[in-house]
This record gives C-alpha cells, sequence and structure tokens, in this order.
C-alpha cells in the first residue's frame, strides 16, 4: 500500500477503505510517513469530504493509536460531556455535581486552555490544594464511592490525534467537520466512558460560526458515537455572548457556585440543566428529560447541589471553604470599569473578543507553556438586549497586570450598542440524538 495512492484516491473524491486508513493513521504516527504526504491527503479531506463509515474508522484508527482507559472497575453506566469551546463556558463546573448527585458515575478527564476559550482544568486548579492529578486508583475509587472525578488528560492517549491536529493547525485543514468530529470523538471515546453528551457551541465566541456548520458538527460526532458503541446526544447551544456574566478562572468558579445556589443567570442554568438532565437519563436514572429537570431545580433550591460540589472539592484535596466563601477564591489587585460611549440596546456581542481580552489580561495562554492568573477575568454587567445609558457600566476588568489599555480597546470593541433592542436570545438551538 502506498500512501500516494490514497492521496490520488481522495483527491478524486473517492472513499477510503478501513485498511487503508488504519495504514495512514498508523503510518503517520510512528514516523513512517513523511508530514507533506499527509499534509496532501488532509487537503484532499479537506475539500472532498468523507462518508460516515469513513470517519467512523478514522477516530477508531486515532483511538488504537495509543493508550484507552479502562473503566470497568467503576459500577454503573459512565456519562461524560464535552463542549466544543466557548467563553465563560463553566457547565463541566455545574453538572458534574448535579449528575452524580443522582448515582450516575462522572469519571471525567479535562483539558486546560487556549487562546480565547478557557479549560476546566485550569478553573479548577483556582482552588487551593485542588489536585488534578489522581491515581488510577484514586480516580476509580472516587467515582465509585461519591459518583465523580475529574482529571487533566495526560498518558498515550490518542497521539495520532496530537499530532493530526498539530498538522492541520499549520497547513489551514483545522476547519473540516469529519477532521473535528474525529478529533473531539477519538479523545472522549479513548477516555472509556459508555455515553457522552457534547455541548456544541455556535456563535460569535464559538468555533464554529454558523449553525449549519454546527448542526452538521452535532450530526457527524454522533453518528460516530453510534458507529462505536457509544450512546450519543449533542446539545447545539448559543456563543453569541459569553454565557453568564463571568469571564476567567476564579471569576467561573464563583458564577458555577451561584447557579448551584440558584442564583445564577438565565443562560447558563438552562444550558446546564438541559445537559445534566441529558446525562441523567443516558446514565439510567430517570426514565426523560422532564423527570431529571425537575429533580435537578428541586436538588438546587434545597441546597443538596451546593453541598454535593463541596464534597466534590473536598475529596480532590480542595479547600471546600470557598464553596461557602468565594472571596477567598485569587482576587485581582486591579478592577477597571469599561463604560458606555453610546446610548442605547447591546445589540450584538462579538464573545471572542470577550475571551481574547480575558487572556490579554492574564486569564488565558496565548501558548500552552504559558502561566495562567486565576484572579484575572472580565465581569460582564450588559448582556444582549440590556438597554445601556451613556456612562453606564458596559463589563469590569480584573487584572493584576499595570498596563491593559489594549485588553480594554478590544472588550469594548464587542460590545455593539444599537438603536433597537434585538430579539430575544434563544439559549439551545436543537438537539441531536
Amino acid at each position: 500500500m502506498r500512501i500516494v495512492d490514497l492521496i490520488n484516491k481522495k483527491k478524486h473524491g473517492e472513499s477510503l477503505t478501513k485498511a487503508e486508513i488504519d495504514f495512514f493513521v498508523s503510518g503517520y504516527t510512528n514516523g513512517e510517513i513523511p508530514d507533506y504526504q499527509i499534509s496532501a491527503l488532509l487537503m484532499a479531506i479537506y475539500f472532498k469530504g468523507m462518508e460516515s463509515r469513513e470517519i467512523a474508522d478514522l477516530t477508531d484508527a486515532m483511538v488504537r493509536s495509543g493508550d484507552t482507559v479502562d473503566l470497568s472497575r467503576i459500577e454503573g453506566i459512565k456519562v461524560d460531556k464535552h463542549s466544543t469551546g466557548g467563553v465563560g463556558d463553566k457547565i463541566s463546573l455545574i453538572v458534574i455535581p448535579l449528575v452524580a448527585s443522582v448515582g450516575v458515575p462522572v469519571a471525567k478527564m479535562s483539558g486546560r486552555g487556549l487562546g480565547h476559550t478557557g479549560g476546566t482544568i485550569d478553573k479548577l486548579e483556582a482552588i487551593e490544594g485542588f489536585k488534578v492529578e489522581l491515581s488510577n486508583e484514586d480516580f476509580i475509587n472516587n467515582v465509585n464511592t461519591y459518583k465523580m472525578a475529574i482529571v487533566g488528560q495526560s498518558g498515550n492517549l490518542t497521539p495520532a490525534d496530537k499530532k493530526l491536529y498539530a498538522l492541520r493547525d499549520v497547513t489551514g485543514t483545522i476547519d473540516s467537520i469529519p477532521l473535528i468530529a474525529s478529533s473531539i470523538m477519538s479523545k472522549k471515546i479513548a477516555a472509556g466512558t459508555d455515553a457522552i453528551v457534547l455541548d456544541v457551541k455556535v456563535g460569535s465566541g464559538a468555533f464554529m460560526k454558523s449553525l449549519d456548520d454546527a448542526r452538521e458538527l452535532a450530526r457527524t460526532m454522533v453518528d460516530i458515537g453510534k458507529s462505536l458503541n457509544r450512546r450519543t446526544v449533542a446539545v447545539i447551544t448559543n456563543m453569541d455572548q459569553p454565557l453568564g456574566h463571568e469571564v476567567g478562572n476564579a471569576n467561573e468558579i464563583k458564577e458555577a457556585i451561584e447557579v448551584l445556589s440558584g442564583r445564577g443567570a438565565e443562560d447558563e442554568t438552562e444550558v446546564a440543566l438541559t445537559i445534566a438532565s441529558y446525562m441523567a437519563v443516558l446514565g439510567g436514572a430517570f426514565k426523560n428529560n422532564e423527570d431529571a429537570r425537575k429533580h435537578f431545580e428541586k436538588l438546587i433550591a434545597s441546597g443538596e447541589a451546593i453541598e454535593v460540589l463541596k464534597k466534590f472539592v473536598e475529596i480532590q484535596g480542595g479547600n471546600p471553604d470557598v464553596i461557602t466563601h468565594p472571596e477567598k477564591l485569587p482576587q485581582a489587585s486591579r478592577h477597571i470599569e469599561v463604560k458606555a460611549d453610546l446610548e442605547g440596546f447591546v445589540g450584538g456581542f462579538d464573545s471572542e473578543k470577550v475571551g481574547i481580552s480575558a487572556m490579554m489580561l492574564g486569564a488565558g495562554r496565548r501558548k500552552k507553556e504559558d502561566n495562567i492568573d486565576f484572579a484575572a477575568g472580565i465581569t460582564i454587567k450588559k448582556k444582549l438586549g440590556d438597554h445601556v445609558n451613556l456612562g453606564d457600566v458596559l463589563c469590569v476588568l480584573h487584572t493584576n497586570l499595570d498596563d491593559v489599555a489594549e485588553a480594554e480597546r478590544v472588550v469594548r470593541s464587542a460590545f455593539v450598542i444599537s438603536g433597537h433592542k434585538p430579539e430575544a436570545v434563544k439559549y439551545i438551538y436543537e438537539i441531536v440524538e
């Protein structure tokens, strides 16, 4: 078998066989096939696409390129969730304790943030003492005992995906639905869970900018899950504005506490309850989403949900007092108000610019090696549809840096002030099952 034959085959829009896909994935992972030939193949895939069967075979080949996590010692149906990335997205922090509270095991592996999107692991490390590295034994014991645990991605999971993603990044082939879907699903399947709920973000702060593209990605990933015997549901959610009001690591921990205490913003509460409900149904705790949602609403209202969050922090070595006293979370030394220079309504929002501004304040990374400031972030005071008077505070920047002029300029340009109030925002577009 020759890689040039596969390039020519895909160049003409033909389908690759499972054996051919295994050949190029293993050959590239092992260093037997050079970058320039895989680059040509990736570009052919970018333009000609892949059939559902090809995408499932590609995902499976990437899973088999490295280690997989064995969760067989964990009792019950293991359910995971994944977000395609957004701004102010602290949904994992909310749904893990909710779903665990109904006996559904959540054995989660999460990543760190890069660029304008934050990472769940970074947010949890804002809590004093919280350990994101657990031994396999502690990880399994925590899930069996408390139904919840989270660790950072490590080991030799999907090395093919790491190599292919790095090559896609420098060859203009990042935005290919088959390649995006197989990349995401290979990591989720290698992590060993039985069922997956996908939070597919769409809008100005998401990777997918159009609803049609988000819908195609969601359907493709659900099809992969079905092909590889994982029950999979995708929830397509709005990222045309940051979720909730807080962006930044300690800020988002604080807001997750608000949601689980019943005082959360409407948008992130709606998204969190929807995703938690689907996870609970996939995990067998409820027969339908309506019953699951009602139970979670009662759990939050009773104060039980916040107690489960405290237990989650405690079992992973963190200080549970920060849940009751969020003022103990890292605090920035400077708080800069960004005020409106026009009157009207917030008619548009560039969420990506908010994420970029937060990164510039110290809350995110430009490169993987960068350190982050847990205290840095942004508090959004005006959201889509809100009326704005001249001089009203649009947002507050939190930082320990001296020079924030550029970050302030970027975040100011994220707000589009209009003379007309826009239509009501839809938080969830559709569910793909």
